[in-house]
């Protein structure tokens, strides 16, 4: 393991704390099943659009009981402006269903469990055991794999190769909270086609070489 690796990485998680004090998701939810719902609804759309969705949903079935008694058609109504929503319609309904016969309604705690769920995959199970449980685990979504990618601290070509370079790397007392710092920091700062680095507290410590490009603002 490169030391100069695990030292950059200390010094942008360092940064990130304090740039970033109380870094939570930004999901809109009432109950852990509801939190399981918006992030399988989440997958390749904004968590703006999906708060969006769910208001509603969630006020029509707040429950897995009420969202199976809503049905996959009743449930796709609540969710049209969303990506994917026939599909996701689908396994909303289908997990609704699974936590009822073996869950008996209630949120597993376990990756496996989580895993055997209708729509659940290591993505969305490491979301779920990081937000609910406080799981040291890290969701690498589109925004972590830039982020972590261009600050040089866990290169890979693949979100599994990221998230183990990230557990090698991450200090500790900060792998709780690692996932959501990450990825605010890719939602706001680190952006895919207008990225701040004017503004980022972490120029020093990134490693990404284009970075002095956007050091000005572009007009």
């Amino acid at each position: 393991m490169s030391q100069t690796r695990k030292q950059r990485a200390a010094r942008c998680f360092a940064a990130l704390r304090a740039a970033i004090p109380d870094p939570r998701t930004e999901l809109h939810y009432h109950s852990p099943f509801q939190l399981l719902v918006a992030v399988v609804l989440s997958a390749q759309s904004t968590d703006k659009a999906v708060n969006l969705c769910s208001a509603g949903l969630f006020a029509a079935a707040p429950t897995p009981k009420a969202m199976w008694e809503l049905g996959e058609e009743g449930i796709r109504a609540y969710i049209r402006s969303l990506g994917l929503f026939n599909a996701k319609a689908r396994h909303v309904h289908a997990l609704s269903g699974a936590l009822l016969q073996r869950f008996d309604g209630q949120v597993p705690n376990s990756r496996e469990a989580l895993e055997s769920l209708p729509g659940v995959g290591r993505k969305t199970a490491n979301v779920v055991l990081n937000t609910l449980f406080g799981e040291p685990t890290i969701a690498v979504d589109t925004h972590i794999f830039r982020v972590a990618n261009r600050l040089g601290i866990a290169p890979g070509k693949t979100p599994l190769a990221v998230e183990k370079g990230l557990l090698e790397v991450v200090p500790a007392d900060v792998r709780k909270d690692a996932h959501h710092l990450l990825i605010l920091h890719g939602r706001y700062t680190c952006t895919a086609r207008k990225p701040r680095c004017a503004d980022c507290a972490l120029f020093s410590c990134c490693a990404w070489p284009d970075k002095t490009l956007w050091q000005r603002s572009p007009s």
